[in-house]
């Protein structure tokens, strides 16, 4: 299947799927947990009718010998699950279009959880029922036969886009909602392009803020498309924490679909440490929430995750007082950025995005990021552009920690990058990095570790793509190409104003003399040029911008009613 036709298929599939949401008795934000359940039992059907010929073959063998396994011990070790009769698609599409549908989908998911230990309580159910209303009982039905021009001959990993494909559009649905499920694959992309994870050898990666699982699929991904062989990715383990339950179950099913070994755990990352995570992980990646201000100091303060830099606390009363008058630490910003500095081995490497404020906050703050820069484990850092996730839409700052670089000529130094001005507009209120916008911020890193080959491999590609291109298409890869070779004309890494800036810790203008500061900022300063946007480019961008401008509006009007209601209710 072509990149054009998977497109094609997901696009149609998700209308198919979306013009049926009207009729369901769910609310909005909860039709992605049946539709996502039934694109887990068409993959399964799919991936075990692929293996069924070997499964059987080897059944019929060794039936009625000393080594007589059951069909369902060899489909295990075969398929890596064993799927009942019950629960194959076309016994349930082949259904009389009832209400009873709602009950053989019910039954196909519990069986496959009895069969399937690992999948205990992580498939949906109940909530079939609601995709029978009354007036329309055949509406399950639509919806099921909508999956099933997913064609048999799909590889699983194309069915795994899907699934996520999914997941980001239930996202975008649900706005803010979403954000604290599903990051954006192209940034989630971007960040595992600049961390490069390695299969094999038992290697980990932790994501204590783990949502859907996005950070372990794509990380995978990587790693596939970088030749790791299935033998050195079934040693890869991946651990998260999310602390909804249905989003769990997200989780599960997605690394289900994209075969990740790995372990989800339900838990309140700040105070429950399932992994006894300090200096375990060669990876670490989130997308945890940000600025969240009810965090109990006196739960925080003796965790060795946390407390090797500081604890964030303000200077008057140690914090901010919560309802039940216990001590909070006043912005858990920072106890996110601990973690995973902390979490690391000695050859460890992290990504985690963060809001903007901490690259600049004060006060405590400010000492424990004085103690991270000092020490020489920040790498990298990278202001995203503004509208790049469902749930926030002001830029957000990434940051990459590499344990080794402390031990490097590099120490006293960190890479600088503003991306705001890379980015392709999918609508009004949504941007996201296009595959080569991708590639070509992720040579900026390898180009600062001095790989140039990379980089001259890189231009090889693009040129490739551009002599086998229609004639209309030619111009796209020219224009890859002349982005690179005008920034980095040498092939070598050089600092580009506007774009990227290796800052040293010492001298004029450098990091201690901006306070401390890892806003990129900064330090890559402002080019002026001609922005290039056509009038229709430039009129999308405009119209973004006071949508953005609205939205900010209204909620400093909300927060200047709250202010006046808490001056209210102090006096009163």
């Amino acid at each position: 299947m072509t990149d054009l036709e998977l497109k094609q298929l997901k696009d149609n599939l998700w209308h198919a799927a979306d013009v049926l949401r009207s009729g369901a008795h769910l609310a909005a934000n909860k039709y992605g947990q049946p539709i996502l359940g039934l694109i887990f039992l068409r993959y399964a059907d799919i991936l075990y009718k692929q293996h069924k010929a070997e499964i059987d073959s080897e059944y019929e063998q060794l039936k009625g010998s000393r080594r007589e396994r059951s069909i369902k011990d060899i489909s295990i070790e075969k398929c890596g699950f064993y799927l009942p009769e019950c629960a194959y698609y076309d016994y349930i599409n082949e259904a009389p279009d009832t209400a009873e549908k709602a009950t053989l989908v019910k039954t196909a998911m519990e069986e496959i959880e009895k069969h399937n230990p690992n999948m205990d309580g992580v498939l949906p159910k109940d909530v079939y029922g609601q995709l029978v209303p009354e007036e329309e009982p055949e509406l399950l039905s639509r919806i099921v036969r909508i999956f099933k021009d997913i064609p048999e001959d799909i590889s699983i990993d194309l069915f795994g886009e899907i699934y996520e494909y999914f997941l980001g559009n239930f996202a975008l649905a649900e706005g803010k909602d979403g954000g604290t499920f599903y990051t954006p694959a192209s940034v989630v992309r971007y960040m595992v392009e600049v961390i490069q994870p390695e299969a094999g050898s038992e290697k980990k990666i932790l994501d204590p803020a783990c949502g859907s699982g996005g950070m372990f699929v794509q990380a995978a991904r990587y790693m596939h498309r970088h030749n790791a062989t299935n033998d050195d990715l079934m040693k890869f383990r991946c651990y998260g924490v999310e602390k909804e339950p249905d989003t769990v179950k997200l989780a599960k099913m997605n690394l289900f679909l994209n075969h990740v070994r790995g372990e989800i755990t339900e838990a309140n990352s700040f105070y429950s440490d399932p992994y006894d995570a300090v200096g375990r992980f060669d990876y670490v990646m989130a997308n945890p929430p940000f600025n969240v201000d009810e965090v109990v100091y006196d739960k925080v303060k003796d965790d060795s995750r946390f407390n090797q830099y500081g604890i964030p606390k303000n200077k008057s009363a140690g914090g901010k007082k919560s309802s039940d008058k216990k001590e909070t630490v006043p912005n858990a910003n920072y106890l996110w950025i601990n973690y995973f500095a902390t979490a690391l081995n000695e050859t460890g490497r992290a990504a985690l995005v963060m809001a903007n404020s901490a690259s600049d906050a004060g006060k405590s703050e400010l000492e424990i990021r004085k103690q991270l820069i000092e020490a020489g484990i920040i790498k990298q850092m990278v202001t995203l552009p503004s509208n790049m996730f469902a749930s926030v839409t002001l830029p957000a700052t990434l940051w990459f920690f590499d344990k080794e670089k402390a031990s490097t000529e590099k120490r006293d130094e960190i890479l600088f990058i503003d991306a705001r001005n890379v980015f392709t507009q999918v609508d009004r209120a949504h941007r996201r990095f296009s595959d080569e916008q991708i590639k070509n911020l992720g040579i900026i890193t390898r180009l600062y570790e001095g790989k140039t080959e990379e980089f001259d491999a890189l231009i090889r590609e693009y040129e490739q793509s551009r002599d086998n291109a229609a004639d209309e298409d030619k111009s796209y890869w020219q224009q890859q190409i002349d982005w690179l070779t005008e920034r980095f004309p040498e092939g070598k890494y050089q600092d580009v104003i506007g774009l990227c800036k290796a800052a040293k810790l010492e001298g004029e203008d450098g990091i201690i003399d901006q306070d401390y500061s890892l806003n990129a900022g900064r330090y890559v300063g402002v080019v002026i040029e001609d922005d290039g946007m056509t009038e229709e480019e430039f009129r999308s961008t405009m119209l973004s911008f006071n949508e953005e401008l609205s939205s900010l509006n209204a909620q400093a009007r909300e927060l200047e009613e709250k202010i006046a209601e808490n001056i209210k209710e102090l006096f009163n």
